[in-house]
């Protein structure tokens, strides 16, 4: 095995390792990348992006594209975890803040859609716009 291609190994190992230790969390590539880098072990841009689309064809992580403005969002979901339900994602349209909703309520107008509509939407880019908690107070 050459140099290159057991450097390439050990890196999609500690990007695996990192992912699985933050389960359901969502992330953007630059947060990986600030991860690393602050454990002075800095992993390219390019390398993270790469690793991450390979474990989404494997089934381990999803990609969210929120807007055409905010980066991709990732969630690690391993083994089959969070394939049955939907994320789904509120943007408070005054100060941008992004809320991640595991909600089991949304499946069910997901239901209705699809038999009531005959509609079916695309979980990964649902986005309901409003304004959040903090700055409605």
């Amino acid at each position: 095995m050459s140099e290159k291609t057991r450097y390439k190994t050990q890196q999609r190992a500690e990007i695996d390792a990192y992912l699985e230790s933050v389960p359901g969390k969502h992330m953007t590539a630059a947060d990986i990348c600030a991860h690393f880098r602050e454990q002075g072990r800095p992993i390219g841009t390019s390398t993270i992006y790469r690793q991450l689309e390979r474990m989404i064809d494997a089934g381990l992580v999803k990609k969210y594209v929120i807007d055409q403005n905010s980066p991709a969002c990732f969630e690690y979901v391993g083994g089959g975890r969070g394939e049955s339900g939907s994320c789904f994602h509120c943007k408070c349209e005054k100060c941008g803040k992004l809320i991640h909703l595991h909600c089991g309520e949304m499946e069910l107008i997901e239901e209705h859609l699809l038999s009531r509509h005959g509609f079916s939407w695309n979980p990964m880019r649902t986005v309901f716009y409003g304004i959040c908690g903090d700055c409605r107070d």
